[in-house]
């Protein structure tokens, strides 16, 4: 682990295995109270020095991080492949999309600021000047999940040390070797010791340490929605930031762009074997193009090159563990047996499932309720827009959703009506670029990520006035 800018090891390892084979590829520690405590500690006595940078010092960390991030490149994706089982030519990609997120967070530690407040407005304010100040809260706990290791640690870590606060990173168990290297990254880079201290081990007993540790003032959470709501419930006055998934839906009528529709579904549906929030879980098709979009569909799905996550040639790989697999497995099995039809995948070796394509599921099923978190896309057909709306919001969450039409109105309508976080036209729900908005609504969560809005949510403005 890395707490106070040193290594801290404790008498229990934990070997981290290749999801894809289970071979060794490194091995941590686990966390005991008494570690959990001292990060903590460490990250209160560094706050102070954070809360005094300039704004411009802590851009710089992050300007020069960026710079260390794009060098170390491969030995990055090499470790985040190794930790979560993702193909490499993906893993590479998450490293340039980390780099985009500390390059953000660098370019928004300069643009923190408060506002002029009209005083004089009211008859009592005659005289008075005020103004408002953004000022960092002290400590942020950011626990973070497997499937993006680094960019979705980075999505907490970069706006923290932009508004000027220190952190306790808790990475997911099976994947923290990245948060290991990027810590060491951002102290080669100039962050002061214990401005960023990571630890690792079991997520229930070190998660609940965390919200419950006085010196903690902020959670920001990514995962499971029973996990994030027993994090709200037990955070008290603390400040919660809470992204909790999905099960992502998308939209196709009967004018769409075909050419530029299928693809896009194929890779929203199967990228990282569909471990990713947005991952596209439904496809609603007008009927009068449910076979061609059906058939383009499968054509493309079965190319999809099934392997090795280090091999550059690999389209799909593991699931995060074997026990994961088989129970997205066991949802397909469910699933045909209410009826669904098995048109493709559906097999499993090991911690690896066939991308597997599902059609006429039904709408009480897991896979049509529920997050799979896996290869394994539902296609129905609707007969009208209308209906196709009240398929998408029949879902208990909300965090993003898509829509391929060459009609506006039917576009805009659809954005309107959808209960979603994110609404993409001509585009899937997989889309995310890293400066957005980026959160949901009902069981998707609260709050926003993306630097511009995680630095909103990880500073307090205070009120400053003046009786001149």
């Amino acid at each position: 682990m890395r707490i106070g800018g040193r290594d801290v090891t404790t008498d229990t390892p934990i070997p981290i295995h290749l999801p894809y084979d289970g071979s060794d590829v490194g091995t941590v520690f686990e966390a005991t109270k008494d570690v959990v405590d001292e990060a903590v500690e460490a990250a209160a006595a560094a706050a102070p020095r954070m809360r005094a940078l300039t704004l411009d010092e802590r851009s710089t960390i992050l300007r020069r991080a960026w710079e260390k991030l794009n060098a170390d490149r491969e030995e990055m994706a090499m470790a985040v492949s190794s930790e979560c089982g993702k193909p490499i030519r993906e893993a590479r990609t998450e490293v340039d999309r980390s780099a985009q997120t500390l390059l953000f967070s660098a370019e928004q530690a300069h643009r923190i600021h408060g506002e002029v407040v009209p005083m004089d407005a009211s008859p009592g304010g005659k005289g008075r000047w005020g103004m408002t100040i953004r000022e960092p809260l002290g400590v942020i706990a950011a626990i973070t999940p497997f499937n993006f290791p680094l960019n979705l640690s980075m999505h907490k870590i970069g706006p923290a040390i932009a508004a000027g606060n220190a952190v306790v990173h808790k990475p997911a168990s099976s994947t923290p070797i990245s948060a290991i290297r990027l810590a060491r990254l951002l102290e080669a880079s100039g962050l002061p010791p214990g401005a960023l201290n990571v630890v690792t081990g079991p997520g229930g007993a070190i998660g609940d340490q965390l919200v419950f540790h006085p010196g903690v003032a902020m959670i920001t959470f990514t995962g499971s929605p029973e996990v994030g709501m027993r994090i709200r419930n037990l955070a008290g006055l603390k400040k919660v930031t809470l992204e909790l998934g999905n099960n992502s839906a998308v939209i196709i009528e009967d004018d769409a762009d075909l050419e530029k529709a299928v693809p896009r579904s194929v890779t929203g549906s199967f990228a990282h074997s569909g471990q990713v929030c947005i991952s596209v879980q439904r496809i609603f098709v007008n009927r009068k193009i449910r076979e061609e979009f059906l058939d383009r569909f499968l054509t493309l799905t079965s190319k999809l090159r099934i392997g090795h996550p280090f091999d550059a040639q690999t389209e799909v790989s593991s699931l995060i563990t074997e026990a994961e697999a088989r129970r997205v497995a066991g949802w397909v099995e469910e699933a045909v047996g209410q009826g669904a039809h098995l048109v493709a995948g559906g097999q499993r070796r090991r911690a690896t499932l066939e991308p597997t394509v599902l059609t006429d599921v039904s709408p009480d099923s897991r896979i049509s309720c529920l997050e799979a978190f896996g290869p394994v896309v539902a296609v129905n057909s609707y007969d009208s827009l209308g209906e196709a709306i009240e398929l998408v919001n029949r879902s208990e969450y909300g965090l993003q959703a898509g829509i391929y039409t060459r009609d506006l109105e039917k576009a805009f309508a659809a954005a309107r009506q959808v209960q979603v976080g994110g609404f993409h036209i001509n585009e899937v729900p997989q889309y995310r670029l890293d400066q957005m908005p980026y959160g949901g609504v009902k069981r998707s969560g609260i709050g926003r990520e993306g630097p511009k809005y995680a630095v909103e949510e990880m500073t307090e403005p205070k009120l400053i006035t003046w009786n001149v």
